[in-house]
């Protein structure tokens, strides 16, 4: 099929293939034949594998009111890396057309792999393994080689590195920015946008970053790199990327399809989006053909088949009218879940990933709300720890996963407000917090402590004060909050 670049900004977030283009460049007229979908972001930018001239191309095509100023950026970003001698895709073709927008089409790199999938494939290892050390030794290279030529990338992620057999390349010209280009960055900018990098890496490799700046520091030594400037912008980045993500989550965006209206609200992951249609069509039909984990009351909890896997769907009821009075006017619980699940998530803590969110409303008056995550296939703590009641020897590494667990909440300042043991399952070799209802993350230092003194209360109510596991667990976990930071 033929299309334009006016026609493509129409198209939505699927534009049907195979598609064509009309490009021309000082060469005269060639076809854009596109073959995949690489990146999507409707009515602005289209990022494609494609065929120009014979041969395979990245192709990015800039559309919409901002396509010119894109298109500026992206061609910039583009030379400067190539002028500096930066490893980076050859720009083959670019053209701008008036009133329509433009296009970029680089060399394509066949076979390569992101540094995003190398370390994802790595990051279960043990911390700092030799496979992590490649990974992050390579990002930090190649940041240290733009940084000592002025550069550095405003949008730096491990995406933006890609690794062709032993050859890594920068790509995505638009975040590229300039000091003064073949002149070392100055410190500031480069413990920023270090802040950036180091951000985006699980919190454990915090006190690991030291070791981490030698692969940074061969390749690009001309600042002293203080170490406490540095942790403090890691802290700050954090807490945005962090407020930034909890604001997508309700958003229909790249992650997330979302739609809200007087008569309901839902929001689903992307890639999930067509599993769960036929359970988020009729969520009460499905429950009442499912296994059943928990019946009445506030909620009701099944086990339910999508697709070949298990999901769990969890059903926030609605008692009666009194009730009903307490929770039209206010976030459903659902919605509450939704949210700390995405925060556990993107603080490190394990929780099933949240996968839907459902509130039913009434001219905007909210009902019943409905959830489902990744189901988890462990036991809770209360099933795996007791043969260990009487004896106190559960394994060494459940206790010490439990003692991860309760330094990430003190870290974060996060009280769970139901901490049971039905709420803390095994899988996977860590333990998951699940029913996120009362999850809070403080700002008080104050208010944490009393929550944290809470949970603690309510977590070693689950076995009897006389029991020897109940004293080890006792001696192990940490008897209050530090307020004194």
């Amino acid at each position: 099929m033929s299309s334009s670049l006016a026609q493509l900004a129409k198209a939505g977030r699927s534009p049907a293939l195979p598609l064509t283009l009309d490009l021309a460049d000082a060469a005269g007229s060639a076809v854009l034949n596109i073959e995949r979908w690489l990146r999507v972001l409707p009515g602005q930018r289209y990022v494609a594998q494609a065929t120009w001239r014979g041969r395979p191309v990245l192709a990015k095509l800039l559309v919409g009111s901002r396509a010119a100023r894109q298109f500026e950026r992206e061609l910039s970003g583009a030379r400067l890396l190539a002028e500096q001698g930066l490893p980076t895709p050859l720009l083959l073709a670019d053209g701008l057309r008036e009133g329509e927008g433009g296009w970029l089409l680089f060399d394509y790199l066949s076979d390569a792999q992101s540094l995003w999938d190398a370390w994802t494939a790595v990051a279960s290892q043990e911390l700092l393994s030799d496979g992590q050390q490649r990974v992050l030794g390579e990002a930090l290279n190649a940041i240290a080689q733009m940084h000592s030529k002025g550069l550095w990338q405003a949008d730096l992620h491990l995406d933006n590195l890609l690794r062709q057999g032993e050859q890594l390349f920068i790509i995505d010209g638009g975040g590229v920015q300039a000091q003064e280009p073949g002149k070392p960055l100055s410190r500031d900018l480069v413990l920023a946008n270090l802040g950036v990098f180091f951000a985006q890496l699980p919190v454990e490799i915090t006190p690991y970053i030291e070791e981490l700046l030698v692969h940074y520091l061969l390749a690009n030594g001309e600042h002293a790199l203080p170490l406490e400037a540095l942790l403090k912008q890691v802290a700050k980045v954090r807490k945005w990327r962090l407020r930034d993500y909890l604001r997508k989550i309700g958003r229909d965006c790249s992650l997330f399809a979302a739609k809200s209206g007087a008569f309901a609200l839902q929001v689903v992951r992307r890639d999930e989006q067509a599993a769960l249609a036929p359970l988020l069509a009729d969520p009460d039909q499905t429950i009442n053909g499912a296994q059943l984990y928990k019946t009445g009351g506030t909620a009701t909890v099944a086990g339910v088949e999508v697709q070949g896997r298990r999901v769990v769907l969890k059903r926030y009821n609605i008692k009666g009218f009194k009730h009903w009075l307490t929770r039209f006017w206010r976030p459903s619980r659902a919605w509450h879940s939704w949210r700390e699940g995405h925060r556990l998530q993107m603080l490190g803590i394990a929780t099933p990933k949240p996968l839907a969110v459902l509130e039913r409303r009434c001219l905007w008056l909210r009902g019943r709300a409905y959830l489902i995550t990744e189901h988890l296939s462990g036991p809770d703590i209360i099933e795996r720890f007791a043969p260990y009641v009487l004896s106190g020897d559960a394994p060494e590494a459940e206790l010490q996963a439990l003692d991860d667990l309760f330094a990430q909440l003190l870290r974060e300042r996060i009280s769970h407000g139901d901490f049971k043991g039905h709420n803390l399952f095994w899988d996977a070799g860590r333990w998951v917090l699940i029913d996120l209802d009362s999850m809070t993350q403080h700002a008080s230092l104050s208010g944490f402590a009393q929550a944290f003194a809470k949970d603690r209360a309510r977590f070693m109510r689950n076995w009897p004060q006389s029991s020897e596991l109940y004293k080890v667990l006792d001696q192990r976990l940490p008897k209050q909050a530090d307020t004194s930071a």
